[in-house]
């Protein structure tokens, strides 16, 4: 079985498109995402967590890989709001909260449902109250394909985040919306709980 590491390597990243996501993007123009202490989690290169720092948020940046934080570190320019360091998200201590955590295709790697809650159970202790997490997922939506991110559908979704995490939103679009032949992805923008989700009711 390959690792990222070897992706890395040998340069095959489909994933890595040299541009900030389009939805992340959108989010921070329009105001919804502020500028804060930043979180990401499969930052690869370093494509997307650059471009927030360029918007004054504050930015760690993390792989599992080694040579995918060497790469993204090489493209830093010396930023004091930024830094890459090469960690396991779920073994290892990030040392501080932040305001927002972004994943673009991470979440969805895990095919069982206790590695999915595990994830999302870091992520909400990894944020502040309130604080934001915007994943991309990819989606059960679309033709067959024999390539590309794994599928996940909505109730693996809504079953790992329900309990640690608000679902502000989760809605179906692509990957790349731009290009016709993307893969279809779920956007999902969850914030941390200040309150536990109430136990589900019938009507009397």
């Amino acid at each position: 079985m390959r690792t990222w590491e070897e992706d890395y390597k040998t340069g095959e990243l489909p994933w890595d498109t040299g541009v900030p996501d389009h939805h992340l993007v959108s989010l921070v123009n329009n105001g919804r995402i502020r500028a804060g202490a930043t979180l990401e989690i499969g930052c690869g290169t370093g494509t997307n967590a650059i471009w927030l720092s360029n918007g004054g948020f504050r930015v760690l940046g993390i792989d599992i890989a080694p040579t995918a934080i060497e790469m993204a570190r090489s493209k830093a320019d010396g930023r004091s709001n930024l830094d890459f360091r090469c960690m396991d998200f779920l073994a290892e201590d990030l040392g501080s909260k932040f305001d927002f955590i972004f994943d673009r295709g991470t979440f969805h790697i895990f095919d069982s449902a206790d590695e999915r809650n595990s994830f999302v159970n870091r992520v909400a202790e990894s944020l502040v109250p309130g604080g934001l997490w915007l994943s991309l997922i990819g989606s059960t939506e679309g033709p067959p394909r024999g390539h590309g991110p794994p599928r996940r559908n909505a109730r693996d979704i809504v079953g790992a985040l329900e309990d640690h995490l608000e679902i502000v939103e989760l809605r179906t679009s692509e990957f790349e919306p731009d290009i016709p032949s993307s893969a279809r992805a779920w956007i999902c923008l969850a914030r941390k709980r200040m309150e536990p989700a109430q136990i589900s009711t019938r009507l009397h």
